[in-house]
């Protein structure tokens, strides 16, 4: 019997706020230098980690992921966190995942300053021992006592100093970033004049 071997998905959760080119290039590099076969962006509508003033519109943030990847086919997103308990987490996000899609082998793609702060996360343990994650290098983190277990491979993707709130603020300073967007983001942005104040 032929069995095919599972698809190799990448999930890249964020709250993509905006999404900018440091996501486009890391999951670009992520599908041309490991074993991926694409790359989902998981809008997360709040991080719980995070404060949720500042956070656009769930819709909004989805439309510019939507914007942001659809020139490329190995590109996907999902609002599958939508649907969920908020706040989302992590763990139960890929329960979900595994369930509607079975044939797929779902892999965490997530920068290294989060890998130092997995404690903090639920059921930090059961993620790193069932699940795989792909690591990429963040400014002044190297990842912590994590970076050593089987199922965490450290990936030498670029250093992206690019930060969805360095863009905010710039936006606010009224700064033409616009080559720090993919296509039709920027205009989307400017547009709906998200980030002014």
């Amino acid at each position: 019997m032929n069995l095919q071997a599972k698809k190799k998905i990448g999930l890249l959760f964020g709250s993509f706020n905006p999404i900018h080119i440091g996501h486009l290039i890391l999951a670009n590099y992520m599908l041309e230098f490991t074993d991926l076969s694409q790359v989902w962006f998981i809008t997360s509508p709040h991080n719980p980690l995070k404060e949720k003033k500042s956070l656009l519109a769930d819709h909004h943030r989805l439309a510019m992921v939507n914007i942001a990847i659809e020139n490329n086919y190995q590109f996907r997103s999902s609002s599958i966190e939508f649907n969920l308990p908020h706040p989302s987490y992590t763990i139960d996000t890929l329960s979900h995942l595994y369930e509607k899609h079975p044939d797929n082998d779902f892999i965490l793609i997530m920068g290294s300053d989060n890998l130092s702060s997995l404690k903090k996360w639920k059921n930090y343990k059961e993620l790193l021992k069932l699940y795989k994650m792909y690591v990429y290098p963040r400014p002044g983190s190297d990842g912590g006592e994590f970076t050593n277990s089987p199922n965490v491979k450290m990936v030498n993707a670029p250093l992206m100093e690019i930060s969805s709130s360095f863009i905010r603020k710039a936006i606010k300073d009224k700064k033409n970033i616009q080559y720090m967007f993919p296509p039709g983001v920027y205009e989307y942005i400017l547009e709906m004049h998200f980030y002014e104040r």
